[in-house]
């Protein structure tokens, strides 16, 4: 482990130290969560210095960034390295609410308080939860929420009331941010929030227990891309169609330095411990680093290219449903390639992908030739001035490709 980063800010010159260290160690791969937005290749440390480690053999693999939803804001988009997104894993971190009349609603909720089981409260509906009158009437009940403020207007409103539990009921697409929870609460999608208020409505004194700290395999549908990863194309080589896959990065159970806090509880005593739970792509980048080392040991003799292609042409593009996998961003239509790149890791298929899109230096400074950087540019990348730019072209073997269209030309045509 290379540490680059420091509380006085990110320096260049760090980042670059720290993978120069790596290569002078002899690694086989590098796992890099972290990234430089808005330069050119030349200018990038990252894709200096990753570019140096290709050239020995070196397997890297970068983070897209958490920038996500929209377009073109993706970082690490050098063609020599593999740039991973982050996707939802089939696991839920659930706080179930057993309604009176038998049924069962499954939220998600991270509390780590106590105690962990709420037993036979009232449950009551208070619209968006923003009347502090009503609020503190209901200070011993259960009360259920909608976001029609927002879900963190909404779950700090809440939390300021010290109301005994509260259920919101949201599709917002970034619920990794809200899902920890100090005091006791629990998110619930809006289809289940009517049987919830149906319950509500039609019983005369509705009653409610609340179960948190149990986890629930197998959920569905699995992986789905997460609305904060970053997306394509990238800026700084479009030519080349970015992200590359997929990986599980959101609610990871993520080892965690012991005097850094992983959260409070609901009397504000701070909590400390090994692991953490974090979403992010910095937490899909390790998965895929896992994944080529895996294939590393296997393939000996595979290149980093070759090692990518095998991740890429072997990825999924079904979920654990076999429909196309959706993306939380967009309002869980099917993801593009811009989202999840050729689909989500399969290390098993990883292993014997058959056709191999292999690709060197070589290769790629053929690429920059093409894409019209000067001399001095393409120098400040690999470091030498022994390279020719004879056979520029932007037809790298790579195992995914992008085309632009003009969509006015495109209108007019049709």
């Amino acid at each position: 482990m290379y540490k680059v980063l420091w509380e006085e800010g990110a320096f260049a010159s760090d980042i670059v130290a720290g993978i120069d260290s790596a290569i002078s160690d002899g690694v086989d791969v590098i796992s890099i969560s972290l990234g430089m937005d808005g330069l050119p290749l030349y200018r990038d440390p990252v894709a200096i210095a990753t570019f140096a480690a290709m050239e020995k053999g070196i397997f890297v693999a970068t983070s897209s960034g958490n920038e996500g939803p929209y377009l073109g804001l993706l970082h690490n988009g050098s063609p020599w390295v593999l740039t991973v997104g982050a996707s939802t894993v089939d696991r839920t971190f659930s706080g179930i609410l057993d309604l009176g009349d038998g049924t069962s609603i499954v939220g998600q909720s991270i509390y780590v308080g106590g105690p962990r089981i709420l037993k036979n409260l009232t449950l009551v509906y208070l619209g968006s939860c923003t009347d502090k009158s009503s609020l503190q009437k209901a200070s011993h009940k259960i009360v259920v929420c909608d976001d029609r403020e927002s879900l963190e207007v909404v779950t700090d409103s809440v939390k300021s009331a010290k109301v005994a539990a509260g259920i919101f009921i949201s599709k917002d697409p970034f619920l990794e941010y809200y899902v920890r929870f100090t005091r006791p609460g629990a998110i619930i999608s809006p289809e289940a929030g009517l049987s919830i208020l149906k319950y509500v409505n039609r019983s005369s004194n509705p009653k409610a227990t609340l179960r948190f700290q149990e986890t629930i395999l197998g959920s569905k549908p699995a992986p789905v891309v997460a609305t904060y990863t970053s997306r394509g194309p990238s800026g700084s080589c479009p030519n080349v169609l970015k992200p590359d896959i997929v990986a599980p990065g959101s609610l990871i159970l993520a080892s965690w330095s012991l005097n850094v806090s992983v959260g409070v509880d609901a009397e504000s005593k701070v909590l400390y411990d090994s692991f953490n739970i974090i979403s992010g792509s910095s937490m899909s980048c390790p998965h895929a680093a896992g994944v080529s080392a895996l294939l590393k040991s296997v393939h000996r003799d595979w290149s980093p290219a070759a090692i990518r292609s095998a991740m890429m042409t072997t990825a999924n593009s079904l979920d654990n449903t076999l429909k196309p996998i959706t993306d939380m961003g967009n309002k869980n239509r099917p993801a593009t390639p811009l989202a999840m790149g050729s689909g989500h890791v399969e290390p098993n298929k990883a292993l014997d992908p058959g056709l191999i899109y292999d690709a060197g230096p070589k290769d790629y400074l053929r690429l920059l030739c093409a894409m019209n950087f000067t001399k001095e540019q393409v120098v400040m990348v690999a470091r030498s001035s022994s390279f020719d730019c004879s056979g520029a072209s932007l037809d790298l073997n790579y195992p995914s490709f992008i085309a632009f269209f003009n969509a006015s030309e495109c209108l007019e045509e049709q």
